[in-house]
């Protein structure tokens, strides 16, 4: 879950990098590839935050359940 933060800055500094070589541009290359692997980890992320909100809501109601 830290690459979340951290592939942007790395990002940010192939972008800084780019500017300062000369020849033709490259970072976006990188950025396709570490694009794709930040994209995965959000949807990882997004789909264990979803399934610890199901065990918890499924928690409250069998706890609602018990009490009548």
């Amino acid at each position: 879950m830290s690459f979340l933060l951290t592939g942007p800055i790395i990002l940010t500094f192939l972008f800084v990098v780019d500017l300062m070589t000369p020849g033709p541009s490259w970072w976006h290359w990188a950025a396709l590839g570490i694009g794709f692997a930040w994209v995965m980890t959000l949807l990882r992320a997004m789909r264990m935050l979803v399934m610890v909100g199901g065990l918890a809501g499924l928690a409250a109601l069998i706890a609602s359940r018990r009490r009548w």
